[in-house]
């Protein structure tokens, strides 16, 4: 009965700062986020050290560090959809300046055999000499935080990017303000 009627009166002074404290802990970690938007590689910066990405097989680890002095990373959401497929990697396949750019890899969150069967499909003859990487646990494109949630596609997807790098750094970035349209990373505004 004494329980009853202390919960009519409300809580006592010193239940009130308890609760009160209990709330400021329980809410502190929301304040913590930020309202900016995530920062991702910046010109300058070097391509990440990491053998993660391969091509072809997963037996064949590539080390874009060490890989590529100067060219263009191209990164897609995803291998054999539509965009990328009709769009985006023909429009530097297809491009005059291609030659002149260097060393040109598309990477994907992927596995090799897709890859590898992906650039079958689109550059049969190799003529292009574009290299399609797979980055089949995301690590590549976390390490350049590009990376997004996507359900469409199962899981982490890199955004759509192109990185023009020069002597190991990054010199231009390009990333899709939506994550996956077109409006900044085809080929003409790339290698122009």
């Amino acid at each position: 009965m004494a329980f009853r009627l202390a919960l009519r009166r409300g809580p006592t002074a010193a239940s009130s700062f308890s609760m009160a404290s209990r709330s400021a802990s329980v809410s502190a970690p929301r304040r913590m986020f930020h309202a900016s938007p995530r920062v991702f590689i910046k010109a300058g910066e070097p391509i990440p050290d990491l053998e993660v990405l391969h091509e072809d097989s997963p037996g064949n680890k590539v080390n874009l560090a060490r890989e590529l002095g100067s060219g263009v990373i191209i990164g897609v959401p995803a291998a054999f959809s539509g965009t990328c497929s009709q769009k985006h990697v023909p429009s530097y396949i297809q491009h005059p300046k291609l030659r002149d750019a260097g060393k040109v890899f598309v990477v994907s969150v992927n596995d090799a055999f897709v890859m590898k069967a992906w650039s079958d499909q689109l550059d049969p003859t190799h003529e292009s000499g574009i290299r399609f990487l797979a980055d089949p646990a995301g690590e590549f494109t976390r390490a350049l935080d590009l990376g997004f949630e996507a359900p469409i596609f199962g899981d982490m997807r890199a955004k759509r990017y192109a990185l023009v790098v020069e002597d190991g750094k990054v010199k231009n970035v390009y990333v899709e303000p939506d994550n996956t349209g077109t409006s900044v990373t085809m080929a003409d505004q790339v290698l122009a």
